[in-house]
Parts: structure tokens; C-alpha cells; sequence
């Protein structure tokens, strides 16, 4: 492939499947968080899911969408979100750290109680009453800077142990595209294993992620609950990403895809956002019915139907 995709500036977007919660569970971050506000909404018609509503929304600044479609999967901690509340960029950071806390905790469920760790002064994750897993850190402000929301991977059961070649192996796919920090466990951290993946982070199309192994019993894995989206400019890009990442051919269905290691992408094409957004509720459902037939997005079968042709 040529380097098409080199000029991807858009950011992988965290996507959210809830029941019916989507657009209270947005309100509710964009209260929680600052630099947060629902930037557009809207509906899919006849889906198989009935009428889906779905709203894109920033959390911190870091674009996310959500989508309420049915009971049909369920939220869990193999993929959350970290929140660093740096000193160095906010004089208050303890203080709106245990805000974000208190608030979430309504109703929440704390997986690491709030308290001092040997990696930070104050930390904490908590499931929040949605389903949607944070863990909050008040980070070192003479580290290397990260962003507030950080997306987290979280490798267990027949994954545990792959968190370090899944990284090389995002790194390798998407062209801009930059490693970070990587510390290993330490023997006597059992049942955690020496030499797997405690903490790692890395950038992936000016998004950065972390990622982890973790031996302990859990019982979930990666799901279409949280899913990342590519938003492509172009037919190649699509292919592209396709190619690359798709290795679970019963489930590709409307742009969506599963990796080697169980986690759900969403492969999608920029006008699709445009058309869904811009046009009218006719060009809208003759788009969503389009879609729903396809596996991988074709563009130009999208803007004929959007046209009507």
C-alpha cells in the first residue's frame, strides 16, 4: 500500500454500546469531566436493533461515541480509560481528581479503592454505574506528558502475556505511530508472571493507548461493548486497515472487525459521519439501509445512496 493513510490526522475513537443509556451516559461524563461538551446526535432508523440512537462526545477534550442498540453486549474492565490529572497542567488536580471520583462513584462500583499506591501519590479505578470502566491518577508532573484520557487494554486468560507483541503489532500497522514507556513485572508479583507487561503506552494516529497483562482470575475479555474507530478518508484507507486488522471472519458486519487478540475496530469512512450528520432523514435511511448489508464499507456504494442513484 502507499502511504495514504500517512496523512490520517483524525483520532481513534473510542465507541461505546449501551441498552438504551447512550445519550444519558454522555450527559453524564460531560458533567463529570471538564472540556466536555455532546457535539451531535442522531438516529438510525430499522436497524436490527430497532431505532439506535447514537451521539459523539468529548471527554476531556478526546472524541468519543456511543451508541444505544439492545441489550446485546456487556460493558467490562478489559477496556478502560485512564484519566491523568497532571499538577503541571492543573494547579488543582487533587482536587478535581477526587470530584471525578465522588461523582462517579454514584452509583459506581470502585475495582482500586481511591488511595496512595507505589505509582502514585493518589489513584483509583471505578466502574461507574453505566458499566464504563476509569481508572483516575494523579500523574507525575515531571513525567513525560500524556494526555487526560487514555483508552487501556487490558490483556487476561489465553490474552495474558500478549500485551507487549499487540503493541508491536499496533505500532506496526498504523503509519504515525510512536512507542512510549513499557515496564515489566518483577519476580514475587505473582500470579502476575516475570517479564509480562505491568504498564506500556503507546501512540497510534496522535491517540495514545496503554496496555497491560494480567494473570489474576477475571472473567471477561475483550467485546464489541467498547470498540475503536478509524475514520478513513479513502477506499484505500479502508482496505488498508481492513487488511491488516481483521482476523475473526464471522464478525465483520457494518464496518466492524475483530483482531487476533479479540478486540472490536470499526473501519469507517469520514463521509459516512458527514452524510449521517448533514443529510436528510431519507438520504439517512437510504444510507443505514446500505450499510447494514455490507461487511467492510465501500464509499462509493454509501454516496450512491446517499444521492439516491
Amino acid at each position: 500500500m502507499s502511504d495514504a493513510n500517512n496523512g490520517l490526522a483524525q483520532p481513534i475513537i473510542p465507541h461505546l454500546w449501551f441498552d438504551k443509556e447512550a445519550k444519558e451516559a454522555a450527559e453524564f461524563y460531560c458533567s463529570v469531566f471538564p472540556h466536555s461538551e455532546i457535539t451531535s446526535s442522531t438516529i438510525l432508523n430499522d436497524t436490527p436493533s430497532g431505532d439506535a440512537p447514537i451521539v459523539s462526545f468529548t471527554v476531556w477534550g478526546h472524541p468519543f461515541m456511543a451508541i444505544s442498540a439492545g441489550p446485546l453486549f456487556k460493558l467490562n474492565p478489559s477496556i478502560s480509560f485512564f484519566v491523568n490529572f497532571d499538577p503541571s497542567r492543573e494547579p488543582n488536580a487533587r482536587e478535581m481528581l477526587e470530584e471525578a471520583w465522588n461523582k462517579l462513584s454514584d452509583g459506581g462500583t470502585p475495582l482500586m479503592p481511591l488511595d496512595k499506591y507505589p505509582f502514585s501519590e493518589r489513584y483509583g479505578w471505578i466502574q461507574d454505574k453505566f458499566g464504563v470502566n476509569w481508572q483516575l491518577i494523579l500523574t507525575n508532573p515531571h513525567g513525560e506528558p500524556r494526555p487526560p484520557i487514555i483508552p487501556s487494554l487490558m490483556f487476561v486468560g489465553d490474552n495474558c502475556g500478549k500485551a507487549e507483541e499487540a503493541r508491536e503489532f499496533y505500532l506496526s500497522v498504523f503509519r504515525n505511530a510512536m512507542p512510549g514507556t513499557l515496564v515489566r513485572y518483577a519476580s514475587g508479583m505473582e500470579p502476575d508472571r516475570e517479564g509480562d507487561v505491568m504498564f506500556s503506552d503507546f501512540m497510534l494516529e496522535n491517540t495514545w493507548f496503554t496496555a497491560m497483562d494480567s494473570a489474576h482470575e477475571h472473567s471477561f475479555q475483550f467485546n464489541e461493548a467498547i470498540s475503536l474507530l478509524v475514520d478513513c478518508t479513502t477506499q484505500e484507507e479502508i482496505d488498508y486497515y481492513w487488511d491488516k486488522l481483521s482476523a475473526v471472519p464471522e464478525a465483520e458486519q457494518c464496518g466492524w472487525l475483530k483482531d487476533k487478540y479479540g478486540v472490536s475496530w470499526q473501519i469507517s469512512p469520514a463521509a459516512l459521519d458527514k452524510m449521517m450528520n448533514e443529510g436528510t432523514p431519507e438520504q439517512r435511511d437510504r444510507v443505514t439501509k446500505a450499510f447494514l448489508k455490507m461487511k467492510k464499507f465501500n464509499i462509493a456504494e454509501l454516496e450512491r445512496a446517499y444521492l439516491g442513484n
